[in-house]
């Protein structure tokens, strides 16, 4: 999942170079041997070394982790936050050995650093700058819009591409039922978004610790708009003002995880808001990113593998508790089923290195975790948009994410991105599977609102038998250069540009 250069900045590190020989296997995590350096040579390093943060995963019982607590603070670890039931304990240390350290120490599964630049005393999936609504082409727009419709609405090509317009005059979904958006923040006080937030389910993760004091999980500034946009594709009030949601009656939440200083979705942050989201009775969660540092996470390389560990711990933890995930796919036109991807991106919080991987090893998190949707993205024709990332038998479903290269929907605008709401009570454009699993979300959160008793899994099985096939394409040249641009493999009922089909709003509720 690529981020926007503009919306990151590198901080300086020493890159860290990965060995990608060893193979450990799926999702089968096991203690990563390691020999540390004397603890007198270690304690000299950290006198001048700044402060890394990390996840020590241990058996998820009161002895153990209170065994590998007192090992931590014995290690010059100061622990952060503990996550009990799930064994994972976030924590701060200048030792740069610590993490070496504390893998030898009994009970502890993994253990791993969550970054590669130093604390500082910011990841989304959205493919290019967004492009605001101007005055004349909201006057167009209203011009143009039916009775009935918002006065945006007739720019929204994607609600009708799904059958959401329909959908929402027999049933646009409970306010028993929330979307919480994990991101940049959503700007709850947008008159599309105010009528149907949850404050109470609503926090800033950041750091690893919820906190849920007032308006903690608004974006930092008007730059952090990522979320505020994802927000209004879920959830955007039917209201008279501005555009509508595919869900205008279900309840929207933030939690917020983007780093306010290079804003990045750093592991401990997304581990806290999956906790946060079961905990407060979250019913669908809505992942438009990947977590930082890395594009992928190899089992092979301890820190990533101890990320993998933690964050999956949180996700299933929330699963059980009733929980369904979505999760865009990515913007980097990869094939998540095929034998190898040149990764140059990684790490993105300090230098990146090239890397090749094999997807079945390396793991875009949280999109590839266990019983997660994955969400591609499509385009006004119902084809995937260039940009995006897919894989048979990786892709769940597909949903409107934009196009504006190859895709033009005959509206007002003339825009094949996605019209959403934006902090400061503005309207912009945007594309990319950032915008496309929202679009999921929301379906899933109808029919969620109409099927209430549905466990997870259920859920995911509903969302993907209700979807619309949609078959490979017969030849996915876009440039017309005479090169095949992606290749799609499977069937009509499963393949790798679209998993079971287009979501489809107006066979939720009907």
């Amino acid at each position: 999942m690529a981020h926007l250069p503009s919306r990151r900045r590198l901080a300086l590190a020493v890159p860290l170079v990965l060995s990608l020989t060893a193979s450990a296997g799926a999702l089968g995590l096991q203690p990563a041997a390691a020999s540390p350096a004397p603890r007198t040579q270690q304690a000299a390093e950290a006198a001048d070394a700044p402060q890394l943060a990390y996840v020590v995963n241990t058996k998820a019982d009161p002895r153990t982790i209170a065994s590998v607590k007192r090992a931590i603070a014995a290690a010059d670890g100061k622990v952060v936050v503990t996550y009990d039931r799930i064994g994972v304990i976030v924590v701060h240390s200048a030792d740069p050995g610590f993490a070496e350290e504390i893998r030898r120490v009994r009970g502890v599964q993994s253990a791993g650093a969550t970054r590669t630049a130093p604390l500082v005393a910011a990841g989304t999936t959205d493919a290019g700058a967004a492009t605001f609504l101007t005055g004349e082409q909201a006057a167009r727009a209203a011009e143009a819009a039916a009775p009935g419709m918002e006065p945006l609405e007739a720019d929204q090509w994607d609600l009708r591409a799904i059958g959401a317009d329909k959908a929402a005059r027999i049933d646009p979904g409970s306010d028993k039922v929330t979307v919480a958006v994990i991101d940049t923040g959503v700007d709850d006080t947008h008159p599309d978004l105010a009528p149907n937030f949850s404050r109470s389910q609503s926090a800033n993760c950041v750091g690893g610790k919820a906190d849920t004091s007032e308006g903690a999980w608004r974006p930092y500034t008007a730059d952090d708009y990522h979320g505020t946009h994802v927000a209004g594709e879920i959830a955007a009030a039917r209201n008279g003002v501005g555009v509508a949601g595919v869900a205008p009656g279900v309840k929207v939440s933030s939690i917020k995880v983007s780093d306010p200083h290079n804003g990045l979705f750093y592991p401990e942050n997304v581990v806290c808001a999956f906790v946060f989201a079961a905990d407060h009775g979250v019913e669908i969660t809505n992942n438009s990113y990947y977590v930082d540092p890395w594009l992928y996470n190899c089992m092979d390389d301890p820190d990533q593998r101890a990320i993998v560990d933690a964050v999956n711990r949180a996700q299933l933890y929330a699963q059980r508790k009733g929980t369904l995930h979505l999760a865009s796919a990515g913007n980097s036109n990869h094939d998540l089923a095929s034998d190898a991807i040149v990764d140059d991106s990684s790490p993105d919080d300090s230098t990146p290195v090239t890397r090749t991987i094999d997807p079945s090893e390396c793991f875009d998190v949280p999109t590839q975790l266990p019983g997660i949707v994955t969400v591609s993205a499509t385009g006004v024709d119902k084809e995937k948009s260039y940009y995006s990332t897919y894989g048979k038998g990786v892709v769940d479903v597909a949903a409107p994410g934009g196009d504006r290269r190859y895709q033009i929907p005959d509206t007002p605008s003339k825009d094949g991105r996605i019209l959403s709401t934006m902090p400061n009570n503005g309207y912009a454009f945007l594309q990319g599977t950032s915008m496309a699993s929202p679009h999921a979300a929301g379906v899933a959160a109808l029919l969620k609102s109409r099927y209430p008793g549905l466990s997870p899994a259920a859920l995911q099985a509903l969302l993907k038998a209700q979807a619309d096939e949609q078959s490979c394409p017969a030849s996915y040249d876009q440039d017309g250069d005479g090169t095949q641009d992606a290749v799609c493999e499977g069937g009509k009922r499963g393949n790798g540009f679209y998993g079971a089909g287009i979501v489809n709003a107006l066979k939720a509720v009907k």
